[in-house]
């Protein structure tokens, strides 16, 4: 199993519960497929470098877990198909 560091923004828009529950569905994917997190940093909204969909602001949230080679295409492909998620970067540490 490799370490991978994540990094994603939430749309800045949606309620507070939401954004829970889009990061209980990233972090679900990582532990259902046999990974696991090993930390949880919610940098909370922070401005944008340049606007994005007309925004300024998202809510940041890095994750550091461990898991097989799959998982983040999984991760991708989810971010991806999701509304309420701007970005996402997966690094291989």
């Amino acid at each position: 199993m490799n370490k991978y560091e994540l990094l994603f923004i939430i749309d800045n828009d949606v309620a507070d519960e939401a954004k829970e529950a889009v990061i209980d569905r990233i972090t679900k994917v990582v532990t259902d497929n046999g990974g696991e997190v090993e930390s949880m940093d919610k940098w909370g909204t922070r401005k944008y470098a340049y606007p994005i969909n007309f925004k300024t602001e998202g809510y940041y949230v890095l994750v550091n877990f461990s898991a097989p080679t799959t998982v983040p295409a999984e991760i991708e492909r989810l971010v991806r198909i999701m509304d309420e998620t701007v970005r996402c970067m997966i690094i291989r540490k």
